[in-house]
């Protein structure tokens, strides 16, 4: 890195810009640097090691991570369970941990994540880094509307902090006082998720409030959900509040911001510095080719309190390798997709929320807003109901067309045929955090 008075502290040219073979050379050395501690240090992993018959000193290509185990959620939380508070997982003594983010726990006991001071040091110097690629300056005034209480994205704002803009850690205040204070102290940037975004710019024009003319945000940073990398929801936000948007992506049992956009906006930069990424098939286990959909699979390359090897995300991504414009060489995801938990398969076909997203958003006779209601039929298939909004100024009488219209979209995008029903603006519920996309009436529940 360059002095801290240089205000380029965050572009480090000769890492951000090496070749491919010297990124692979980089991870290499700090994966089995990994590994070792890992095996020398962590119960679970020199057990799970052993059992598999692999061995830290075995890796000499970053091909051979593929020779060790996966671990998966539900092991974080039973060997938490098993071993409590942490799980024997974690490959340091307790005094040596400083801090912990923690899983919501939507789907079972919250799993704890420890940070011992020096990879809280090394998240707050990658966030400053992300920041500055996303054009965020020292003379930026950042309003951080993220979760505080356990949520990993909560600290996040301190990388800004350190990158030397002025912060206000507003949290998750409601929408009304949110909107004053980044209208009393002229944010120019803000952080929050694609649905919220939306929505605040909505309550802000209903509040009499106009995003482009009366409030300063430039740049609006968003993360939780697959939206931000939904080319269409990033241009309908923007239009809505006449700033640029930027998609993040990070999770609770590693850091806040493990990838995301730099200002031209093609994909989300990895953090391989700190985070070897394979993209699977998730039946097979084996890479997918670039440009194809599969499952993110992380691990990690520094973190010492608890080290995650061959981590399943659930998450389905694709990537490419190729240089991005801004000079910058590492890999990019070039789209988070959806879960594995939220795919359908409708008549044999893969969808995902994000894939009708992309079409509800793309046609301005529609507010954007949209629900997947799966039914199963007599037939004993899967049924598709697609409800989207039709625009304030587009009346009940072009209904027929418009759910026409929509159906040969989807059809054209996605290769499924839906039923595609026109609601009055207004009529599907709004999300002020993660928005909840499919209503599953085959069992009774909402995901």
């Amino acid at each position: 890195m360059t002095s801290p008075n240089d205000d380029r502290k965050y572009w480090d040219e000769n890492l951000e810009t090496q070749s491919r073979a010297d990124w692979a050379d980089l991870k290499l050395r700090l994966l089995q640097q990994h590994l070792r501690h890992a095996y020398a240090n962590s119960p679970y992993y020199r057990q799970s090691f052993d059992a598999a018959g692999v061995h830290p000193d075995q890796i000499k290509s970053l091909d051979d991570i593929r020779r060790f185990p996966f671990i998966d959620k539900k092991i974080l939380r039973d060997r938490q369970i098993a071993v409590p508070p942490f799980g024997d997982l974690v490959a340091v003594p307790e005094r040596d941990i400083v801090y912990i983010s923690a899983s919501s726990g939507s789907t079972g006991v919250p799993t704890a994540s420890p940070f011992t001071a020096q990879d809280f040091d090394a998240w707050m110097d990658y966030e400053a880094r992300q920041f500055w690629s996303s054009g965020l300056r020292p003379t930026d005034r950042y309003c951080h509307s993220l979760n505080f209480s356990l949520f990993i994205g909560g600290p996040c704002v301190i990388g800004a902090q350190k990158l030397g803009a002025l912060c206000i850690h507003a949290g998750t205040v409601p929408s009304e006082r949110l909107l004053a204070i980044v209208r009393q102290f002229q944010a120019t940037a803000i952080w929050t998720t694609p649905s919220y975004a939306w929505y605040l710019g909505e309550t802000a024009i209903k509040e009499g409030i106009d995003p482009k003319r009366d409030l300063a945000i430039q740049r609006i940073f968003v993360a939780g959900e697959p939206g931000g990398s939904i080319p269409e929801t990033r241009q309908r936000i923007e239009a809505l509040w006449g700033a640029s948007v930027y998609d993040y992506y990070g999770l609770s049992d590693i850091f806040g911001s493990c990838g995301g956009m730099c200002e031209e906006k093609h994909g989300l930069h990895w953090a391989e510095d700190h985070i070897l990424v394979e993209v699977l098939d998730p039946e097979s286990g084996l890479p997918v080719p670039e440009g194809e959909r599969g499952e993110l699979v992380l691990t990690t390359l520094r973190k010492r309190a608890r080290p995650l090897v061959r981590f399943r995300t659930g998450d389905i991504v694709s990537f490419t390798n190729a240089p991005c414009a801004c000079g910058r060489t590492s890999q990019r995801m070039l789209g988070t997709h959806g879960r594995l938990d939220d795919m359908l398969i409708i008549k044999g076909v893969n969808l995902f929320p994000s894939d009708v997203e992309a079409v509800a958003r793309r046609d301005h006779d529609f507010t954007g807003e949209y629900r997947l209601v799966v039914e199963r039929g007599d037939d004993h298939l899967d049924h598709l109901t697609i409800e989207v909004e039709r625009a304030a100024d587009t009346g009940p009488a072009r209904d027929a067309e418009l759910a026409h219209r929509f159906a040969g979209h989807l059809k054209s995008v996605t290769g499924i045929t839906a039923q595609v029903v026109i609601l009055p603006p207004g009529a599907l519920p709004r999300a002020t955090h993660k928005a909840k996309r499919i209503e599953d009436r085959r069992q009774g529940i909402w995901s």
